[in-house]
């Protein structure tokens, strides 16, 4: 199988794409951008695999891969993100609507986490959540389509790309605790238990 989601998105997080991205979000210090786009991929990947262990959530996931994210994106992302791109489809680039099913209740709470983490303004989070979603599905749909997956494949590499990532970076299994709480929205009930300095410590250094 090809690189794995992980490396296919960082591949696309090099240095001058951050720099657009920090453009993008009003002038935003390069490094916490970086760290924030990190921590937000980290989070979107463990939630789809989350919402992938149900059969309904796997044939949902799967059916949205095939209709409407072939992988293009990856081609000019910025260019995509930013407008100065037509993608094939509107719903390739929707991230808010791509968010909502992703994370459900749970998206101001993870805007929230991704800000405590780098530093960034709560607005600027949710922001580069939003551009960052229809990359991560472009990832896994080009993936999917690479690969031939089906729906069942598709739940098995989510599997096991977090299986992996949680043995290598401890700040995934705080991910997977995040992901699964009440999806109130309140990140102060969804991560009671663990505590916010551990929150603080979430995504701790460079993959």
């Amino acid at each position: 199988m090809s690189n794995s989601i992980f490396d296919l998105l960082q591949g696309q997080l090099t240095g001058g794409i951050v720099e657009q991205i920090a453009g993008q979000l009003g002038g935003a210090d390069k490094k916490q951008t970086e760290n924030a786009a990190s921590s937000a991929i980290d989070l979107l990947v463990g939630a789809l695999a989350k919402n992938a262990t149900s059969k309904e959530g796997s044939s949902a996931l799967a059916n949205a891969l095939e209709r409407d994210h072939d992988g293009s994106i990856l081609d000019n992302f910025i260019g995509m993100a930013t407008g100065a791109a037509k993608p094939k489809n509107d719903k390739m680039i929707d991230g808010s609507g791509i968010l909502k099913h992703i994370l459900g209740g749970k998206q101001s709470g993870a805007v929230e986490m991704i800000s405590q983490r780098s530093g960034l303004d709560s607005s600027s989070a949710g922001s580069l959540l939003s551009m960052l979603a229809p990359l991560v599905m472009g990832a896994l749909g080009k993936t999917k389509a690479s690969n031939g997956l089906d729906a069942g494949g598709i739940t098995d590499l989510l599997t096991n790309e977090l299986t992996q990532a949680k043995s290598q970076r401890k700040e995934m299994g705080l991910i997977e605790k995040f992901i699964d709480q009440d999806g109130d929205g309140s990140i102060a009930d969804d991560v009671a238990g663990f505590g916010m300095k551990i929150l603080g410590g979430l995504f701790k250094g460079k993959r």
